[in-house]
């Protein structure tokens, strides 16, 4: 009424022209609400609705509808308003309308509809409602709005009630999906029939609340009206159910009937959202007068005079024009964020009719009578003011409103409504305007499982996503979201320990120089060379003594140069591996202590000839043992390793392989063998010479008087065995990181045992007993005396001292 007055008082909107209304009170109830909008279909003049094939020029009794509130009444007239769909005799025109209404079928006697109260979110459909509009925003906003609270607050273990209509009905099933499509579990769900008079019955949603009573559940959503919750929470508060948070949904988080409820107080937190609007001062201070007015008679009999004749059996009885209402009576309605609702609506219709009628500041020049369907062009996607705010319709029909988030503050046995966020796409909440029902104003918790640590992942039990143990992402995964169900597997070249969000880089790992263990290897090398350069000088320097030339004379010293490069081959393993040095730890290997090895031989051979053949043999086989004919065996010995050698690093190279599981931080750098068995192919020459070594000096026969060099040979080759095999186990055996330290300690432990049995002792009687050091001793005079030189080294020394 005050924003038709205004409309009608101002000379902008509407210059010239007035607004009519009649008002109709629905009582809730869809059948009466259909009796008045028979009335509104009429054609002008008359009480009946015409029956024509072309409605295009239809005059109907009124132009727009307002309302009406209930979401349920809604559905009914807004369904109602669209069945007039008349084959079109001329088209519409076609730049304004929306596409279904530029479809064969014409809604030339569409009846304008705009609600100031029907949330209901079917009704944005615009095939089933093409005509309606409203004011207020849809229940699908209000639900994302709650969802969002709920997120925010950290709440996912949530119950929710709904009213047994249309409007909780479809309340519950919107923020049910919306909740589940965001993670919320709803633990327990209900809708409760309307109230009936006699009793607290609330079918089901007693047990519920008896359930959510013992339960962890602290938030219940109640989507519902005014008086379905009136009655859950007079249930509630006569059993003393444990308070909760409420969250209300807009139709009776304001509502006095639950406001004014005793005991009301005791029910916990109330907080839901409420649809912003304009502060409207003027319409108190209107109602006032109104109410005043309405008490003076003249006034109300002037009111009965002035009405149209409206049979009663049509419409149903006239309700009293002046009903001694009170202020009191109708604080509910002076709420801003309704009334605006309703004044906007009217605002909504006055601008279609002001573009419709091309209307400007000195009038409305279009003289043919409007048609509903010339109105309704003008209102898709259309803006207007109203109360200095800018409203515009979308194309479902529904305006964009932000939300205010209010909670129930208690004063004197009435809650006032505290704002304590806002929601328009995005929360904002204001916590420190919030006030809690729990000890010491604690933020409630409402969670099935506690929230999980960084770092873990969620192990759902049972039904319910929200419920689920929590369990640490192990090492080499981690948690990439908080609300990840699994652990994300690092990259290959990235680590993480136990219980982590993110994944580290690796770091390369491979033998480096001053690790410990290749410091006590340096250091045992370092021993071992000085030990080879030691026993190289003694027999360089007494090379043309008996017992170098027993030895072999330059062959042993050879033999002590190979070994020495055989020393230095391990400083190869040491340092990040590469293709060169992968290649030349086996190259600088196998070459020198072949050349060892076949020195050897000959001084074994050389033995074996001595002590185990015919003496018509022994000199022409020593002569072929010594001199040019003993170096080419050295020679063919080394050829036939190199071409091994070379046929294995050309066809099987060893590779530089980066394992990045081997270690649980690092990558593992080192040479990978491409064969095992033809690296067990090149370990077989000197395998060979080792084992022929040792049969041609096992069964000699030593002889007293004479040194035993066999002995030496023995003991040489059983500290090559014995380090090769054991060698075998340990490699196959030890982390693939210690496979570089277990090489080099072989490499040089093959080389100790050799040089401390064959060598050194010959060194020992070079520096310490040179008496011994005589041709009869180590050479001997014939046949028969070479045979002697089978005696032990250790009974040589002892008749050396018996002497």
């Amino acid at each position: 009424m005050m924003a038709v007055e205004e409309i009608n008082n101002a000379s902008t909107l509407l210059p010239g022209l007035r607004l009519g209304y009649d008002l109709f009170d629905t009582c809730s109830e869809p059948v009466i609400a259909m009796k008045p909008s028979l009335v509104f279909m009429a054609k002008v003049g008359s009480r009946s609705i015409g029956a024509y094939c072309d409605y295009t020029q239809y005059q109907p009794r009124v132009l727009a509808v307002i309302g009406p509130y209930s979401s349920e009444v809604a559905l009914v007239t807004g369904k109602f308003f669209s069945f007039f769909l008349m084959p079109q005799v001329r088209p519409l025109p076609t730049s304004h309308p929306p596409a279904h209404l530029r479809s064969p079928r014409v809604r030339s006697c569409l009846r304008l509809q705009v609600s100031y109260g029907a949330t209901t979110d079917r009704l944005s459909n615009r095939e089933t409602f093409p005509s309606f509009f409203r004011t207020v925003p849809s229940d699908r906003v209000q639900a994302t709005a709650m969802v969002e609270l709920l997120r925010g607050l950290r709440w996912n273990w949530v119950a929710a009630v709904g009213s047994d209509d249309e409007y909780g009905r479809q309340g519950l099933g919107l923020f049910s999906s919306l909740a589940n499509a965001k993670g919320i579990c709803i633990a327990y769900e209900g809708l409760m029939p309307l109230p009936r008079a006699g009793g607290l019955r609330l079918g089901s949603v007693q047990s519920l609340l008896h359930q959510v009573n013992h339960s962890s559940v602290q938030v219940v959503v109640v989507f519902s009206s005014a008086h379905a919750a009136y009655s859950l929470f007079s249930y509630s508060i006569h059993y003393r159910l444990l308070p909760k948070v409420w969250v209300a949904s807009e139709t009776w988080l304001t509502s006095s009937l639950v406001m004014t409820l005793p005991g009301m107080e005791r029910v916990g937190t109330v907080l839901g959202f409420l649809h912003q609007g304009a502060e409207m001062p003027e319409f108190r201070s209107y109602v006032q007068t109104r109410l005043a007015r309405a008490a003076e008679p003249a006034y109300c009999a002037s009111l009965e005079a002035g009405q149209l004749g409206l049979e009663e059996h049509v419409v149903g009885p006239r309700c009293p024009q002046c009903d001694r209402a009170s202020p009191e009576n109708v604080t509910d309605g002076l709420l801003y964020h309704q009334t605006f609702a309703a004044y906007a609506a009217v605002y909504s219709v006055a601008h279609a009719l002001h573009k419709a009628l091309l209307c400007n500041s000195s009038g409305c020049p279009a003289q043919e009578p409007l048609r509903p369907w010339q109105l309704l062009e003008n209102m898709y996607n259309a803006s207007f003011r109203a109360y200095n705010r800018t409203l515009q319709f979308d194309s479902s029909g529904n305006v964009d409103l932000a939300y205010d988030l209010k909670l129930w503050v208690w004063q004197d046995r009435m809650p006032m409504l505290r704002t304590v966020g806002s929601f328009n796409g995005s929360l904002e909440l204001q916590f420190s305007n919030m006030i809690w029902h729990t000890p010491g104003n604690q933020e409630p918790v409402s969670q099935c499982s506690r929230q999980c640590r960084e770092g873990q992942v969620r192990r759902v039990k049972g039904f319910h996503s929200c419920c689920y143990d929590c369990v640490d992402c192990k090492a080499g995964s981690y948690q990439r979201h908080p609300d990840d169900a699994l652990c994300s597997k690092c990259d290959q070249d990235q680590w993480s320990p136990d219980g982590s969000t993110r994944c580290f880089p690796r770091t390369p790992r491979f033998l480096a120089w001053g690790e410990p263990a290749v410091l006590g290897l340096l250091l045992l090398l370092g021993i071992v060379l000085g030990l080879v350069l030691l026993a190289l000088g003694l027999f360089t320097w007494h090379r043309d003594s008996p017992l170098v030339q027993a030895t072999g004379g330059p062959r042993a010293c050879f033999g002590l140069a190979c070994l020495g490069l055989v020393c230095l081959s391990v400083l190869l393993f040491p340092g990040r591996p590469s293709t060169a040095n992968c290649m030349g730890q086996q190259l600088l290997l196998h070459l020198p202590l072949t050349g060892c090895l076949s020195t050897l031989f000959l001084q074994a051979a050389e033995i074996f000839v001595a002590s185990e053949l015919p003496p018509s043999w022994t000199d022409w086989l020593h002569s072929r043992l010594r001199g040019p004919w003993a170096w080419l065996v050295v020679l063919l010995a080394m050829l036939a390793e190199a071409a091994l050698c070379s046929w294995y690093l050309a066809v099987f190279p060893p590779v530089v392989m980066t394992n990045w599981h081997a270690l649980p931080t690092e990558a593992l750098v080192h040479c990978r063998v491409s064969s095992w068995i033809m690296f067990g192919v090149v370990h077989a020459t000197n395998a060979m010479l080792a084992f022929l070594c040792f049969l041609g000096t096992f069964l000699v026969q030593s002889q007293p008087g004479r040194y035993n060099s066999a002995r030496g040979l023995t003991f040489a080759m059983l500290a090559y065995f014995i380090t090769w095999v054991s060698y075998i186990p340990l490699f196959a055996n030890v982390h693939v990181v210690s496979h570089p330290p277990v090489q080099m300690g072989t490499i040089l432990f093959c080389v100790l045992g050799i040089l401390a049995t064959f060598h050194l002792p010959k060194c020992y009687l070079l520096l310490w007993r040179p008496d011994l050091n005589t041709p009869e001793f180590f050479l001997g005079g014939g046949p028969s005396d070479a045979r002697g030189q089978g005696s032990s080294g250790h009974e040589e020394e002892t008749q050396g001292k018996n002497k």
